[in-house]
C-alpha cells in the first residue's frame, strides 16, 4: 500500500471522551493522538470497550448518545470540529467525512430501495439531481463489483446479500466524495469469499480517489492487509502505535503480542456419539422463499447428537441460516422432516409445544437488530425465564444474576442498561444469555462470535464449550470464520447455492483432498501477512477472476 503525499488532513491531540452511566460520567477515551494523511488507511484494532468506534465517529465532531467529547482538538483540513456550530458540522457529514457502519442490515431503510437511498445524500447536500446521483450510483456499483449494477440499485435492502449490501453502503459512503472514511467493521458478519471482495473494493476505493480511511477491526488478519499504520487501544488509551509491518514482526508492549497470540483455544476431541439417536435430525428438507418461487435449500439431511458441535459453513446465500430458520419452525420446509429426539416436530413453530419450543433455542447474527432497543437488559434476558420456565421474584433475580456472570458482564452494572448503551459484543453476549435463559438441550449459534473481537471470541467459544460438557449441550455453530470451526466443531458440513458439498469429522474435512469450493473457502481466509491479499487477488485474476457467490 503506497500512502499519498498529499499532507495532514485529520488531526487529534489528546482526545477526551465521557460516558454517562450509573449517574455518573465516566472517562472512556483518555487523551489519544491521531494523524492521518489523505489516501492513507489507518487501522484501530482493540477489543471490546477499547473505544474505537468512538473515536471514530469522533472523527466526524459527534459522540453516540450518552457520550460527550470533553477535552483535546479535532482538526478536520485545519478545522476545529470541536468549537465549529453544529449546523456546520453536520454539512461536513456524509459531504466530506463518511462513515460505513458494522451492520449494514441494521443502517439501511428497509422500505427504500437502495439507489433512492443514495440518492438522498447527494441531493441533500446539493451535489447533484435525482437522476445524476442515480447515473453515478450505476457507476459507483459496476467499480465496487456489485452485480447488474444498472438495476441492483431498485431491490430493497432484504432482496440484496449481506455482501452486497455492504458494498452498496460503501457506494453510498462514496456518493459526495468525502475526503475520510470510517469504516467500521465493514466486514465482520460477512462470509470469508465476500470479505475478500469488499476488502478489495475498499482499497481500490482508498486508491482511487485518494481517499483517507480509518479502518476500525478486532480482526488481525484483516487489519494486516489494509492498513498502513495500526494504533491498538484500550481502555481508551494508545498502546502501541507503528507502521503496520513493524507492529506486525516486531511488536513492542505485551498486550499486543497477546492479542497477536489469541485463537489458541481447540476443544477437546469427543468421541463419536454412542447413542443411535441424536437429538436432532434434519431429513431430506427443500425450502423456498417467495411462496415456492425461489428454492434456498435442496434435500438437506444431516445431524446433532447431544453433546457434539456441527459447524456449517459456506458463503452469503448458501442456506446455513435458512436451515436454522427450518429447525426452528420459523420457515416451514416444502418437503422433508425435522425430528427431535427420535420424534417429528411439526413444520411450524406455531404448531409446536412450549417445550418443543423451549428445547431449540437461536442465537442471532446481528444482535442490533435481534434485541428490543427500548427494553432494559434485565427484561430481555428475563423474559426467557418467566415464559418457559414460570420464574418470579427473587428465583428470576438470582438466576438472572448467574447468566450475566456467565457470560462475563457483572449484573450491578448491566442489567438496567438499555442495548444502546453496550457495545456490540456486549450486546451479542447479552443474546447468548437470553438462549441460555430458556435452558434448552440444542442451541443454534448463528455466527456469535462475528461481532466479538478476538480475545472475547476466544472466552465465549470456551464458555459454550464449557456449558456443552456441563449440560450436555448440542450445537449448530453457523460461521463464515473457519478459526472459530477448527476451535469448536467436531463436525463440519460445507453448503453451497442450498446444497450440502462435503461433510464429516473436522479433521476429515480440513485434510486434502478437499472439495473444489470447500478449497476455495480455506483459501480464502486472512493470513497475518501484509501480502497476503494482494497475492490471492493475482492468483485469482490469472485463473479467470475473483470468485463468490456473493457477486
Amino acid at each position: 500500500m503506497n500512502v499519498k503525499n498529499n499532507g495532514v488532513l485529520l488531526e487529534m491531540e489528546g482526545l477526551m471522551i465521557e460516558g454517562f452511566s450509573d449517574e455518573q460520567w465516566h472517562q472512556i477515551v483518555k487523551g489519544v493522538d491521531i494523524t492521518l494523511s489523505r489516501g492513507e488507511i489507518l487501522g484501530l484494532i482493540g477489543e471490546s470497550g477499547a473505544g474505537k468506534s468512538t473515536i471514530g465517529i469522533a472523527a466526524m465532531g459527534y459522540a453516540k448518545p450518552g457520550c460527550r467529547i470533553n477535552g483535546g482538538s479535532i482538526r478536520f483540513d485545519g478545522m476545529e470540529l470541536t468549537t465549529m456550530p453544529e449546523s456546520r458540522r453536520r454539512k461536513l457529514r456524509g459531504s466530506r467525512i463518511a462513515y460505513v457502519a458494522q451492520s449494514a442490515a441494521a443502517s439501511f431503510n428497509p422500505a427504500h430501495k437502495l439507489i433512492d437511498q443514495f440518492s438522498e445524500m447527494v441531493i441533500e447536500h446539493g451535489k447533484g439531481t435525482r437522476d445524476q446521483a442515480y447515473a453515478d450510483a450505476k457507476d459507483l456499483y459496476g467499480r465496487i463489483k456489485l452485480p447488474d449494477p444498472d438495476r441492483i440499485g431498485f431491490r430493497y435492502p432484504h432482496q440484496v446479500s449481506g455482501g452486497q449490501l455492504q458494498r452498496a453502503m460503501t457506494a453510498m459512503a462514496l456518493s459526495c466524495r468525502p475526503d475520510l472514511i470510517i469504516f467500521d467493521e465493514p466486514t465482520t458478519a460477512l462470509d470469508v469469499t465476500t470479505q475478500i471482495e469488499v476488502l478489495v473494493t475498499i482499497r481500490d476505493i482508498v486508491e482511487q480517489f485518494n481517499t483517507a480511511a480509518i479502518y476500525i477491526t478486532h480482526d488481525l488478519a484483516v487489519v494486516a492487509q489494509m492498513a498502513d499504520r495500526i494504533k491498538v487501544l484500550r481502555f481508551g488509551e494508545t498502546v502501541e502505535d507503528a507502521d503496520t509491518r513493524r507492529m506486525l514482526s516486531d511488536p513492542q508492549k505485551d498486550y499486543t503480542k497477546s492479542l497477536w497470540a489469541v485463537r489458541s483455544f481447540r476443544k477437546e476431541e469427543v468421541a463419536p456419539p454412542p447413542e443411535p439417536t441424536p437429538l436432532m435430525k434434519v431429513e431430506n428438507v427443500t425450502a423456498t422463499y417467495a411462496r415456492g418461487l425461489v428454492p434456498v435449500l435442496r434435500g438437506v439431511d444431516f445431524e446433532v447428537h447431544r453433546g457434539h458441535t456441527v459447524a456449517v459453513v459456506g458463503e452469503s446465500g448458501s442456506g446455513k441460516s435458512t436451515a436454522a430458520r427450518v429447525i426452528t419452525g420459523l420457515l416451514p420446509p416444502q418437503q422433508g422432516r425435522v425430528y427431535f429426539d427420535g420424534k417429528e416436530l411439526p413444520r411450524d413453530y406455531h404448531r409446536r409445544t412450549k417445550d418443543q419450543l423451549r428445547q431449540a433455542q437461536m442465537i442471532y447474527q446481528m444482535p442490533d437488530t435481534a434485541v428490543n432497543p427500548r427494553h432494559r437488559i434485565r427484561d430481555i434476558v428475563g423474559r426467557p425465564l418467566s415464559f418457559y420456565l414460570g420464574m418470579t421474584g427473587d428465583a428470576k433475580e438470582r438466576r438472572l444474576r448467574e447468566l450475566m456472570e456467565m457470560i462475563e458482564l457483572d449484573p450491578d452494572l448491566f442489567l438496567d442498561r438499555l442495548p444502546g448503551e453496550l457495545s456490540g459484543g456486549q450486546k451479542q453476549r447479552i443474546c447468548i444469555a437470553r438462549a441460555l435463559a430458556a435452558e434448552p438441550s440444542f442451541i443454534i449459534c448463528d455466527e456469535v462470535t462475528s461481532a466479538l473481537d478476538q480475545l472475547v471470541a476466544e472466552g465465549i467459544l470456551r464458555l459454550l464449550d464449557h456449558l456443552q460438557q456441563d449440560l450436555n449441550l448440542a450445537y449448530m455453530f453457523i460461521t463464515h470464520d473457519l478459526a472459530t470451526v477448527r476451535a469448536i466443531a467436531d463436525e463440519v458440513i460445507v453448503m453451497l447455492q442450498g446444497e450440502i458439498v462435503e461433510q464429516g469429522p473436522k479433521e476429515e474435512i480440513f485434510n486434502p483432498p478437499h472439495h473444489e469450493y470447500t478449497e476455495l473457502l480455506l483459501s480464502s481466509v486472512p493470513e497475518m501477512d501484509p501480502d497476503w491479499m494482494d497475492r490471492v487477488v493475482a492468483e485469482r485474476r490469472e485463473k479467470g477472476g475473483m470468485q463468490s457467490a456473493g457477486n
